[in-house]
């Protein structure tokens, strides 16, 4: 998703970026097609060396064991892709497809059951949903030999028109999925989908940094202060520490820390296990395993630490265009109307047994709390204490490179936003004062406030 919440106009003190460096000391000056794909520029010499291997194992296809390629097989019996950037392209925001003959490639679609709150307590603490019985929690869409894809995501698209205050006419585009060809028997009658585009990489180690409190603090999730904006902190399972905590990473902050995020990709997206994820989405009718595995796990610690490192170390790049006067009334205007009452424009990270990472000042631009966005956006599907209204508000940090690093980039939780506008009319719910206070707007203002978003 491109927004959480374009929120109430509720307070305007907001600070005002005074700097370029929106990643701190670690930002860098690179605003091409690999924007995205630098490591933190106050990042040592001596870890630049683990930053490349990372890389080689984000950036290159995995393949299906056994092969010579030991340290990279394992792919599948199921998958949606071969590698990281398959989804993350060039470290940035996947797309939709344009077309019902366009592959789903960096879009997928999760999957669950309506669950029973007091029969399924314990296995929702930990896993936050309950997986469909024969598809699991997630839908596959492509196979190794001798196994068949799980089924098509199709996407058709409907025109949907929106009139500004001035009379201005704004034509988007609302998705609609549908599930074909399915090759393991008849989906769930009850089935819960999801779909979800691949988020930009840039500035994960430095959002894990921020302090717990500072974001818990923010948190107002009976609206106590009666402005119209809830943020609750979603509250997940962290396998390795074997507790709940707080949620910050994925489009319902369903997930703890980089490394979990990123394991559960490789088990959902690639097929490939890891201590960290032991098993991957097949289920027991799907009999995976009569197929050869890539060890045991398959994702080894080794490489799993070199993937958490690449993952957490990717720079922001910095501001462009701060001096322009059209982008600093823009700036002043996105304090106005509310969007930073959830798009909280900075933070000092804590301290980090990484310095480059350490009591960073940033400008993420994210409370990284749950929203309620609307029945326009809404899937239906909880995921931990999120409901089937609520997005976690990403990050806008990097927005205005998004079609520089891929040209194809939708905006939103499932790509449907062909641009930054038509991102800030799909709000509502929380979002809806501050979208209508966008919409009322004089020409000449929304494209200050666009020009403001998009020198991020």
């Amino acid at each position: 998703m491109f927004f959480s919440a374009f929120c109430h106009a509720a307070e305007t003190s907001y600070p005002l970026q005074d700097t370029p460096l929106s990643g701190g000391a670690g930002s860098v000056d690179q605003h091409d097609q690999n924007a995205y794909s630098l490591p933190q520029g106050n990042m040592p010499m001596t870890r630049r060396l683990d930053f490349s291997v990372g890389n080689s194992f984000f950036r290159n296809p995995w393949v299906v064991a056994p092969s010579s390629t030991d340290a990279r097989d394992g792919l599948g019996p199921l998958f949606n892709t071969n590698s990281c950037q398959g989804c993350h392209l060039k470290d940035g925001r996947g797309h939709a497809p344009a077309s019902v003959d366009a592959p789903s490639v960096s879009l997928f679609l999760r999957l669950s059951i309506p669950a029973d709150p007091e029969r399924d307590a314990d296995f929702l603490r930990e896993h936050g949903v309950v997986p469909d019985p024969v598809y699991g929690a997630q839908l596959q869409t492509a196979a190794i030999p001798g196994m068949k894809p799980e089924a098509d995501l199709i996407v058709d698209w409907e025109a949907v028109t929106q009139t500004l205050g001035d009379g201005t006419e704004v034509v988007m585009r609302k998705p609609i999925y549908r599930i074909e060809n399915p090759n393991y028997g008849e989906m769930s009658e009850d089935l819960l989908t999801s779909p979800r585009v691949a988020p930009p990489m840039i500035g994960l180690g430095l959002l894990q940094a921020i302090p717990e409190d500072v974001l818990l603090a923010a948190a107002d999730p009976e609206d106590e202060n009666g402005d119209g904006i809830s943020g609750r902190a979603n509250q997940v399972w962290d396998r390795v520490a074997e507790k709940t905590v707080l949620g910050r990473f994925g489009w319902k902050a369903g997930q703890p820390n980089v490394m979990q995020q990123s394991m559960d990709a490789f088990a959902g997206d690639m097929g490939l296990t890891s201590s960290v994820a032991l098993s991957t989405d097949c289920t027991p009718q799907q009999q995976c395993e009569r197929f050869p595995n890539g060890g045991v796990p398959e994702v080894s610690d080794k490489v799993a630490g070199f993937i958490e490192f690449y993952s957490m170390s990717l720079a922001v790049p910095t501001r462009r265009d701060m001096d322009d006067p059209q982008v600093q009334r823009g700036a002043e205007l996105f304090n106005q109307i509310g969007c930073a009452a959830c798009h909280t424009p900075s933070y000092t990270t804590g301290q980090h047994e990484r310095a480059d990472l350490s009591e960073q000042v940033i400008w993420p631009y994210t409370d990284l709390l749950l929203h309620d966005m609307g029945p326009g956006l809404a899937d239906g599907r909880g995921e931990f204490l999120a409901d089937g209204n609520e997005w976690r508000t990403p990050p806008l940090w990097g927005l205005g490179l998004t079609k520089t690093v891929n040209p194809s980039a939708g905006f939103l939780h499932d790509g449907r936003a062909e641009t930054v506008e038509h991102a800030i009319l799909w709000h509502d719910g929380e979002a809806r004062a501050a979208a209508d206070e966008y919409r009322l707007l004089p020409a000449n203002e929304r494209e200050a406030l666009l020009r403001f978003l998009n020198s991020l």
